[in-house]
């Protein structure tokens, strides 16, 4: 028997964001929580205890953050998870807030830095393109940089007079280019690799007059760390010696570095002292890091979890740093990895098989969405969900996906879609044969980039499925670019190598309404009405085919964005789309 309260407490289970500080005042903190049943922002008194909910949304608050001196907080407002919006501020300890910078209008946001003088680098995204804004107090804000490709705000120096610019004025927005100006505009120096190697600002050093820059870049084929000086114009790249992509943080005083390693779905901590360039790792479990910081004492928080235990804020003093109120989310089983011939060589999967009952089992296939993202050793409520009912659910990094080095991420560019498909085909015929999988009854699901794959797969693959459910997904590709923010246009130019104008063909065949006519599998679509990111009318284009052609479907409206931060809307959304696949399924 199903228990429907397992699976739904562990939506409805309060959790929390890894609590960020103020660099000036570390025992004011903020952090993010589900706690009242929508996510919210919320800030953190360490000395006093007290915890105040900032916001309080109908439809939740994703975005926000206290300021380097500690005086204040900033959050984004945007219209039902619609992104465009402003930024607001209130005193820390309050709630609420009113506009930070009233002289800028609504955008999409592109970057936030603040300083403690209460200096604030705002990015903005419109159909006008990008700009990068300097916002002093009382004063209006000055246009640093304009530019109609893709750019952001990527830090802020401590003393508040460098400011990193990551950019696309070659053209590509997914390998990007760094350029430091001075608080009046002009240039200090610039950083790019070339073609098909993007560089990165992680943040300037933390100490007063120190412009060390952390810089991710990709020069040897995978994600790794270099220290850029933009004033004496010096490199330093750090070769860790880890099999996997590295990233970095500073710890407060500039002298060592908070190091994080990926390798095959799990995460490390390492400390690098960079006067002596030694590496010590730091004692986490097995599983994958959310997030992790180094405090004034030396002591690292992180966010850990693993596919069979819940979310938890821990600190290498020993302990838990901050529970958040309720009971804890039920557990769910850990994961299993499989390592699958693919077209292009060997596809990382994830298996997660149900507790009980025998092979071969129903099975899920969890598509995710980026595609520059991944599937890992976390823990997710949607996945324990369908475990719980008695699925087997595989995840598939494919072609596309993050930690497996650029060759593999930027393989798919020029023949988007059609390539991820080929590495998820792979594992699916390997799981039939391996005896995991029922070929008559799998289910490909998804959200978002995950979704298009599905709606992709279901039409290119129509014999490989039984039941399709999609959110918020990419349908007609061509509706989708003309209605998408900027941002994501230029994204699209770059993985495509040009607009729908420029090639056609690309565009056609990558879109999943191209193959509509092929679809037999039900399906259930889910969408956001504001969703700018995966625009409603190219769904309604493809929907319309779909009752055209007679197939069976249905749609799951919501009135919000691109998913939703409201956990009741979560869990009807995941009471629909397994009760859609169970109906469907044979017996």
């Amino acid at each position: 028997m199903i228990d429907e309260d397992r699976w739904k407490a562990r939506f409805r289970a309060a959790r929390i964001s890894l609590p960020g500080w103020a660099a000036e005042a570390p025992h004011r903190s903020t952090y993010r929580s589900n706690a009242t049943g929508t996510w919210e922002i919320y800030s953190w008194d360490r000395e006093t205890g007290e915890r105040r909910q900032v916001t309080d949304r109908p439809n939740g608050t994703w975005m926000g953050g206290v300021d380097p001196s500690g005086e204040s907080v900033w959050w984004f407002a945007d219209t039902d998870g619609d992104e465009f919006g402003v930024w607001m501020r209130v005193p820390f300890g309050d709630a609420g807030g009113e506009p930070a910078v009233p002289g800028l209008g609504p955008s999409y946001p592109s970057g936030l830095a603040r300083g403690a003088s209460g200096l604030a680098v705002i990015g903005r995204t419109g159909e006008d393109g990008n700009s990068v804004h300097l916002c002093r107090p009382g004063a209006e804000p000055v246009t640093l940089y304009r530019h109609a490709e893709d750019a952001h705000v990527a830090g802020l120096s401590r003393d508040e007079t460098l400011i990193a610019i990551g950019h696309s004025e070659h053209g590509d927005s997914r390998h990007m280019a760094l350029r430091v100006v001075r608080p009046d505009g002009s240039t200090v120096a610039d950083l790019w690799d070339g073609p098909g190697k993007g560089v990165y600002g992680s943040g300037f050093s933390p100490v007063p007059g120190d412009p060390r820059l952390l810089v991710a870049h990709e020069r040897r084929g995978v994600d790794e760390v270099l220290v850029w000086d933009p004033v004496a114009g010096t490199e330093h790249e750090l070769d860790f010696g880890l099999p996997g992509e590295t990233g970095a943080d500073w710890y407060p005083g500039g002298a060592a570095l908070l190091v994080s390693h990926s390798h095959e779905g799990r995460d490390e901590l390492y400390r690098y002292d960079l006067a002596a360039g030694a590496l010590t790792r730091i004692d986490t479990p097995r599983g994958v890091i959310g997030g992790a910081t180094a405090r004034p004492d030396g002591t690292v928080e992180f966010s850990w979890s693993s596919a069979a235990e819940p979310p938890v804020i821990r600190s290498t003093a020993g302990g838990v740093v901050l529970t958040p109120p309720g009971p804890a989310a039920p557990p769910s089983v850990p994961v299993e990895d499989a390592w699958v011939e693919g077209p292009a060589g060997r596809v990382h999967a994830l298996v997660s098989r149900p507790s009980s009952g025998t092979a071969p089992f129903p099975t899920v296939f969890d598509v995710h969405g980026g595609p520059t993202a991944q599937d890992d050793d976390s823990f997710v409520p949607s996945v324990a969900a369908w475990i719980d009912r008695g699925f087997a659910v595989v995840r598939v990094n494919y072609r596309g996906s993050t930690g497996y080095g650029s060759a593999w991420r930027d393989a798919i560019e020029g023949r988007v879609g059609l390539t991820e498909l080929e590495d998820v085909k792979a594992v699916r015929d390997w799981a039939v044969a391996s005896g995991l999988a029922d070929p008559e009854r799998l289910v490909l699901t998804g959200g978002s980039w995950g979704g298009y794959l599905t709606l992709l797969g279901i039409g290119v693959h129509p014999e490989d499925w039984t039941v399709a459910v999609a959110a918020v997904p990419v349908a007609d590709y061509v509706a989708a670019f003309e209605d998408e923010m900027e941002g994501l246009q230029a994204f699209d130019r770059s993985l495509f190598g040009g607009s729908p104008a420029e090639v056609p063909d690309r565009y056609r065949e990558s879109s999943p309404i191209t193959y509509v006519e092929e679809v037999r599998a039900p399906v259930l679509v889910l969408a956001g009405e504001n969703d700018p990111r995966c625009p409603i009318r190219q769904i309604d284009n493809y929907l319309g085919r779909l009752a055209e052609l007679g197939r069976p479907h249905e749609v799951y409206r919501y009135d919000a964005g691109h998913g939703s931060l409201v956990v009741e809307e979560r869990i009807e959304q995941m009471a629909a789309e397994m009760a859609f696949a169970e109906a469907h399924l044979p017996r």
